[in-house]
């Protein structure tokens, strides 16, 4: 048990930022919410997965649509709470944990401010291990827990409450609603008892997002590579380093879709659905979803997500594993690239 205050905000925010593989929303904007929550409300308690009781009932809080919008259309601030209590409503008892859904970006920030709004104890974990841009691609899928009852809230007031038959369903009617709530809703769903969490959750990964940030900025302050301290924590791989001379994207369907193509010692191509799914050297394949394909500013090593992403940028690509949970056939099927539409198999980092 420990506790997260504003000091360590900067540093989580950073790393979860760069785990975010380009996705999750803008950390700063999650950063101030948090920082905003705990200044009003004081520090959020964190408990590792194996000191929650068994009997708990965890909900993982989260942000939901096209991180571009996000940009423009700020939080109210509300919308985790307001969204926490509709399905408290609706399971007919309280949540005892909040847990972030995944480790990225604004995602990781948001179930900091929804804790500390509601008085809860957070778990140090998420369902992903990195993000994923489909509310369906969560660890818990794989152990037959359902997403729904899913709670979803907007910043007008509006709140919906939906059930469905399966979680790709779950992701299609939640998708379909955002976008007509303004492509950026706070959600909760995909409710875990605690002795869930060890088969449901990727543990630790609120510490690694600090542990990840904080290099980064010990190595820049001691004006080391912060790229390379990135990766050594990462045990990831450099895939490329360049600048971005290309950037084709498009808000539609509640995601932020598209490519960047950067240049250096040859060329680099990125696809992205709110996060970075393939990339391809030279034409080449080199590292492809589930594994997390993360850029940073070269010379900072800050993350750079996808709508941030413009011409001009020095940017490093890094590779790093999954979860190896996603690597089995049935995580392959769900969040592999053969399920984004990409004519290829999965290719380990270490074949790249």
């Amino acid at each position: 048990m420990r506790e997260i205050g504003i000091d360590a905000l900067d540093d989580m925010a950073r790393g979860a930022g760069i785990l975010g593989t380009g996705g999750g929303g803008d950390p700063y904007v999650g950063k101030l919410l948090a920082r905003e929550a705990i200044r009003r409300h004081g520090p959020v308690t964190v408990y590792d997965i194996d000191e929650v009781p068994a009997d708990a009932t965890v909900v993982p809080v989260s942000s939901m649509g096209a991180p571009t919008v996000l940009l423009e259309k700020l939080p109210g601030g509300t919308e985790e709470l307001t969204a926490l209590r509709a399905l408290e409503a609706v399971l007919g008892r309280q949540a005892t944990h909040i847990v972030p859904i995944e480790v990225g970006g604004v995602n990781s920030m948001i179930p900091i401010a929804a804790a500390a709004q509601a008085g809860l104890p957070l778990v140090d974990g998420d369902a992903m291990g990195r993000a994923f841009p489909e509310a369906q691609m969560v660890l818990p899928t794989l152990i037959g827990v359902r997403n729904t009852p899913m709670a979803v809230a907007d910043d007008k007031g509006n709140t919906l409450v939906l059930d469905a038959v399966s979680n790709h369903w779950a992701e299609r009617i939640a998708r379909a609603a955002c976008v007509q709530m303004g492509c950026q809703v706070s959600c909760a769903d995909t409710v875990l008892r605690g002795d869930q969490l060890r088969d449901g959750l990727v543990p630790a990964t609120l510490t690694l997002a600090e542990e990840l940030g904080r290099a980064v900025r010990v190595a820049r302050a001691e004006h080391a590579d912060p790229v390379a301290a990135a990766v050594a924590v990462l045990g990831g791989v450099t895939l490329f380093s360049g600048k971005v001379v290309d950037v084709e994207r498009r808000t539609t369907g509640g995601f932020a879709r598209g490519r960047a193509r950067l240049e250096g010692t040859g060329t680099l191509e990125l696809d992205f659905q709110n996060e970075h799914l393939l990339a391809r050297r030279d034409g080449a394949i080199v590292a492809t979803t589930p594994d997390l394909i993360c850029v940073l500013d070269t010379d900072s090593g800050e993350p750079v997500t996808t709508e941030a992403m413009r011409y001009g940028l020095r940017v490093t690509v890094v590779g790093a594993p999954c979860d190896p949970r996603w690597t089995t056939p049935a995580g392959l099927e769900l969040a592999g690239p053969r399920y984004f539409g990409y004519d290829c198999d999965y290719l380990p980092l270490t074949a790249a």
